[in-house]
């Protein structure tokens, strides 16, 4: 026999699986546990965006890092990057200046030239 189960509980099963693992009242009691939901899922939605941004942080702060250590600051280095039409973006930059230092140190020195030929 086939185990019917009414739409509300249906539902109520549905937030309690969303809150497994909540603490206290927010994963037993249904007026809670909607509140707790909803308040996570508007966080998560709202943090996927943030993340975006946070990396972006974080990948100027190593590329800037790194260039200072071979006598340039960070905003220098970028224009010289797009005036010798180096298309790297921050995280590549970034991902070399830690992993490969050499591979770095060139694109350093090119951004460099170029900025020494404009003037």
């Amino acid at each position: 026999m086939r185990v019917r189960y009414s739409a509300r509980r249906k539902r109520r099963k549905k937030l309690k699986k969303l809150t497994k693992g909540y603490f206290g009242a927010r994963s037993r009691l249904y007026r809670t546990m909607k509140i707790a939901v909803m308040k996570s899922l508007f966080y998560a939605y709202q943090h996927r965006r943030l993340k975006k941004r946070d990396f972006r942080r974080l990948w100027i702060v190593r590329v800037n890092s790194a260039v200072r250590q071979m006598g340039m600051n960070y905003s220098t280095f970028i224009h010289g990057l797009s005036m010798a039409g180096v298309e790297l973006d921050r995280k590549v930059l970034a991902h070399l200046a830690v992993h490969d230092p050499e591979a770095f140190r060139e694109i350093v020195e090119t951004a460099r030239r170029a900025l020494s030929a404009e003037g």
